[in-house]
């Protein structure tokens, strides 16, 4: 059985057995001889126990010496026969400052597990006192079963004791270390710590507790920046090179899994190296410790957070501890020390406890009161290991008691016969203790889980450094497991204070969290918790901050400025609400409304020599075409319909196959009635008009052909460009075939190219009103029209395509329009004495001349 000796405190612990079957110290008779000698360095702990010495000192009054020891004979007899006792190997704790006494047989000739079964059996004590330090020796009973001792234990909080196949009759009434670590990786992660430093000392308590720590923090997300142990092997507990370690390290939260004497010289060291800044977590071994109580420690402990054993109050207690007399109390010689110390005074006997005095002090009088004193002995407001003794007590009662009330009949054992009280088997009293139920002073019901643990319930303190200097432990919150979820993990955060002495919690992270419209980057060689951020790709959008990946926008959205959400795209076409659309659409009107003009004067004028010149009846049907042509354009205006996709290009080739073929025919006839000019000729016939008509009718039938055979096969439909830009959708008619599309304007091109050379061959023919020069200008600029649109379509985008197409044919319907009928139009309106018989005799007289 462990025992753990420290500063006016003793522990009885079975504590960490791993650690010692691994690690054993071997009895001193059985070492080698060491070469060792100690170095000139300072010793942190006995600088430390030194400045205990002298504040204690302090207290005292000041005498000219003392007459007696403060151990009497028969404890220093005790203490030398434990020294000379070479059947014993001490042994130093696992955790806490203590020791430990084994029998050397079982230390030799024993396995390990066995040795520590059996050092688990012990039940006879012996209680030695040693100055202010009770030590509690479990001594081995050997050849007793261990599966037959009920133990329970108050401090035992190693994993390895919840085995019941190991250990089927241990119990305990603290938590184990398991439910401890958990703990302390959801305080880590509660307050958005993701980047951590783990510190853990190298025996069973530390790497067992830490490895879970380390287990959850990794799978909720968050890093270790680094893990370092504190080596009990060395004096120093290799504290330089673990402050080196948190120096060059940008972490700024670290758990550490220790006991306070070991973790002394760390904080020693940190102080040395100014290292400050950092927030520790305390594991339940140290997370209340007074060993830290000084000043100097504030800079570095102060806003410290930790798991620390449930608090509970002993009813009647405090009445109890105020009774404590030094006339009436066992351990009198103590109550007097304490009693003389508390009060600042001393009994006058024969030979007072603290020595003789020289100078003249207060008389104890035996009258005065505990209760106007307010100090750590009367403090009960955070009983914590007394008060799992406490419980420990009580279970065992509760247990005696049940056995106790046992009715023949409804025994549990064999036969339904209960256990006599005066003389029952261990098994009988580990039946009822396994079931076993009381209420504490919380409310909370305490009962044994299968492996003999109890609820696991712990007090979340905070370090808080108070006006005076002086740093407390205060409870902000509680981790029970007992409790639903949502409810097992409370902390009142607003209650905290942090080193910086506010409640602004501290950031520990390796890398600043990504802004909305960023996400995280690996970084080589790096955990994931550092990491480079960068923005989301074009489309994609995070909307929450420290993104891992971003998503695409669907396809009918865009990300806004910030990518941080998306927004529906801008669906843009060539609409009549916008001025460029508008202007269009105004000028195709008012253009569609010049041929109809220009037609009512061609009607007017139908019998003057210039509208017969021109071929009356073709003319009025190429005015009204190309009227109809700046009309077609409004086609392609507006929101694309199913029925408009469908007509427009139709509309559109159609109307300017028409045109064309009337000046292909107007050039014809030209031709024909020149030939048919000619003594004996038989192409008289041929000028009459049926002839033009046919020709525009059998030109016109075939781009007919190719649009009944485009619409029927692949005809055009509205479409969504989705990605021909960002943010935007482009909305239009998708021609369905552009083969269909390209055939039908290279019909019209062709149609171009051969009124063109024909008009071109025919341009010097004797007449005074000869139209083949104007079609040949009017071909030209057609084609030129239409032969520069190609390129410009292809490399526009959008609404600008379709706009291109519009004043395309905008552009070739003015330029038919201008050369056709401009000239005759300025001879009807402007210059009427040009349009006579006389004008014209007189002008081929000169023309002959």
């Amino acid at each position: 059985m462990e025992t753990r000796i420290s500063h006016n405190i003793i522990y009885h612990e079975p504590e960490n057995l791993t650690n010692h079957l691994l690690n054993d110290y071997v009895h001193t008779d059985l070492k080698r001889k060491s070469n060792f000698s100690p170095t000139l360095k300072n010793n942190t702990h006995l600088e430390l126990f030194k400045e205990y010495i002298l504040e204690d000192l302090e207290r005292l009054p000041t005498t000219s010496h003392f007459k007696n020891y403060n151990l009497n004979f028969n404890e220093m007899k005790a203490l030398k026969a434990l020294k000379n006792n070479s059947s014993l190997v001490i042994r130093q704790a696992d955790k806490g400052g203590g020791i430990v006494l084994q029998d050397l047989s079982d230390y030799l000739h024993t396995d390990p597990t066995e040795k520590y079964l059996k050092i688990l059996t012990g039940n006879i004590c012996i209680r030695l006192a040693v100055n202010n330090v009770i030590i509690w020796l479990s001594l081995m009973l050997k050849h007793v079963p261990l599966f037959s001792i009920l133990q329970i234990s108050h401090f035992s909080t190693s994993p390895l004791l919840s085995d019941r196949r190991r250990f089927p009759s241990f119990f305990r009434t603290v938590p184990s270390d398991a439910f401890q670590s958990l703990g302390l990786a959801r305080l880590v992660l509660h307050f958005g710590w993701t980047w951590v430093g783990l510190l853990a000392v190298d025996n069973d308590y530390g790497q067992q507790g830490i490895q879970l720590v380390r287990q959850e923090i990794i799978k909720a997300g968050a890093c270790v920046a680094f893990a370092e142990n504190i080596l009990m092997s060395q004096s120093n507990r290799n504290a330089p090179y673990i402050v080196k370690i948190i120096k060059e390290s940008n972490v700024k939260t670290i758990v550490v899994f220790s006991t306070a004497i070991d973790l002394l010289p760390i904080l020693q060291e940190m102080l040395i190296q100014n290292v400050t800044g950092r927030t520790l977590i305390a594991s339940e071994a140290w997370s209340t410790s007074t060993l830290f109580s000084m000043k100097k420690y504030s800079v570095l402990l102060s806003g410290t957070v930790g798991l620390a054993l449930h608090s509970g109050s002993i009813k009647g207690f405090q009445k109890f501890l105020n009774k404590l007399h030094p006339s009436t109390s066992l351990g009198g010689h103590w109550a007097k020390l304490f009693w003389e110390q508390t009060f600042n005074c001393q009994f006058l006997v024969q030979e007072n406890v603290t020595g003789s005095f020289e100078i003249q002090v207060k008389q104890c009088t035996g009258e005065e009161s505990l209760e106007t004193i307010q100090n750590s002995y009367t403090d009960i407001s955070s009983l914590r290991e007394t008060y799992n003794v406490y419980t420990a007590v009580n279970v065992v009662a509760k247990a005696m008691d049940s056995l106790k009330n046992c009715k023949n009949g409804n025994s549990p054992f064999s036969k339904g016969k209960c256990a006599n009280i005066w003389d029952f088997k261990p098994w009988q009293l580990l039946h009822y203790v396994q079931r076993v139920k009381i209420m504490l002073s919380d409310g909370r019901e305490l009962s044994f889980d299968e492996n003999g643990d109890p609820p696991a319930v712990y007090d979340i303190v905070n370090w808080q450094l108070t006006p005076g200097g002086i740093i407390k432990h205060v409870k902000v919150g509680k981790y029970d497991t007992a409790s639903p979820l949502g409810q097992d993990f409370i902390i009142n955060t607003s209650a905290m204070l942090w080193a910086t002495g506010n409640q602004q919690v501290p950031v520990s992270i390796c890398s600043p969290s990504c802004p909305i419209g960023y996400r995280k980057a690996a970084i080589r060689g790096e955990p994931v918790c550092c990491f480079d951020c960068v923005p989301c790709p074009h489309g994609e959008i995070s909307n929450q901050t420290a993104a891992v990946d971003c998503f695409k926008c669907p396809l009918d959205k865009w990300p806004n400025f910030q990518k941080s959400e998306c927004i529906p795209k801008i669906i843009e076409y060539l609409s009549y609400e916008e001025p460029l659309g508008a202007a269009l659409a105004a000028t195709s009107i008012i253009s569609s409304l010049v041929p109809i003009i220009i037609l009512k004067y061609f009607i007017q004028y139908k019998s003057s020599p210039v509208v017969k010149a021109s071929n009356y009846s073709l003319s009025c049907l190429l005015l009204v075409f190309l009227s109809l042509c700046f009309l077609c354009s409004l086609a392609f205006i507006g929101y694309p319909q199913k029925q408009k996709c469908l007509l427009r290009q139709v509309a559109f080739g159609m109307t300017f196959t028409l045109c064309i073929s009337c000046l292909l025919a107007k050039t014809i006839m030209v031709v024909l009635a020149f030939m048919a000019s000619k003594p004996g000729t038989s192409l008289r016939k041929l000028t009459k008009p049926k002839v033009s008509y046919n020709v525009i009718f059998f030109c016109s039938f075939i781009q007919f052909i190719v649009c009944i055979l485009w619409v029927s096969f692949s005809p055009p439909f509205p479409d969504h460009k989705i990605q021909t830009q960002s943010g935007i959708i482009f909305l239009e008619c998708n021609e369905g075939s552009p083969s269909a599309f390209w055939s039908m304007l290279g019909y019209l091109g062709f149609l171009a190219t051969l009124s063109f050379i024909v008009a071109f061959f025919a341009r010097r023919l004797p007449d005074s009103f000869n139209e083949a020069r104007y079609i040949t200008f009017s071909m030209l600029a057609f084609l030129t029209v239409w032969v520069s649109y190609i390129p410009a379509s292809l490399s526009a985008r959008g609404k600008y395509t379709v706009a291109m197409e519009v004043f395309a044919i905008q552009s070739s319907s003015w330029a038919l329009l201008i050369c056709i009928f401009v000239p005759k139009s300025f001879i009807l309106l402007l210059r009427p004495n040009m349009n006579s018989r006389e004008y014209i005799m007189r002008k081929n007289r000169i023309g002959k001349d």
